[in-house]
């Protein structure tokens, strides 16, 4: 089993329940926690350059604002820094997200090796998880399936011409005029809020903010 966990979550009852689960359940010898990204990661990177690395890191995504200005604001960006200094450490993400579409990158981009989704058997999930993951294998929440459709959902170059002026503030009305001023079709304004509708259903997005905000965070724009 592990012997050197970290634990990142901005919860400090979160925090507590984590532990007092793994010190009873799991033959854990020290197990540390830290409230903000950049404190952990500068646990993690001090451990590492006294040779004295952690072996497996549990993080969450969300990370609320302190009273001090943030490096890292997420545990995507934790991850990113922890994965710089040491490639081959274990790496859980423990979260409310449930969306596919959200955590496939996350096992593609960012190398995890298990994902629990939090909930009424989150602690007993990330037992699992942690044994899982010491055998070297992943391990992802039952209850989310990463083969789904919005998981698999790939955009194409039109999607991408659409998103791009969504972006940049153009309405849809405006991005059929350009559309049809290009030679680009199909290029009816009907055609692209289907599209965006579609898009919108494919990566739970609630408008088109959100939308925009989604891909971005996941790489896909």
């Amino acid at each position: 089993m592990f012997k050197k966990i970290l634990i990142a979550e901005d919860f400090q009852d979160t925090n507590k329940g984590i532990v007092n689960t793994l010190e009873d359940r799991l033959q854990i010898e020290e197990i540390q926690e830290e409230l903000y990204c950049d404190k952990a990661y500068n646990r993690f990177k001090l451990a590492f350059d006294q040779n004295e690395p952690y072996e497996l890191l549990v993080t969450d995504l969300s990370f609320k604002e302190g009273p001090v200005a943030r490096r890292l604001t997420s545990g995507q960006s934790l991850i990113k820094a922890i994965r710089r200094v040491d490639p081959n450490v274990k790496i859980i993400v423990n979260s409310m997200i449930d969306n596919p579409a959200e955590i496939n990158p996350l096992f593609k981009d960012q190398k995890i090796n298990g994902y629990v989704c939090k909930g009424r058997n989150g602690l007993n999930e990330l037992v699992i998880a942690i044994q899982e993951v010491h055998q070297n294998r992943t391990y992802v929440s039952p209850q989310i399936n990463l083969n789904s459709t919005n998981a698999l959902f790939e955009l194409d170059k039109y999607d991408l011409l659409i998103l791009q002026d969504l972006a940049e503030g153009f309405t849809k009305k405006e991005i059929s005029e350009k559309l049809k001023n290009q030679n680009i079709s199909p290029n009816s304004e009907s055609t692209i809020d289907k599209k965006v509708s579609r898009l919108f259903d494919a990566f739970g997005a609630k408008n088109t903010h959100h939308l925009i905000a989604k891909l971005i965070k996941q790489g896909r724009i």
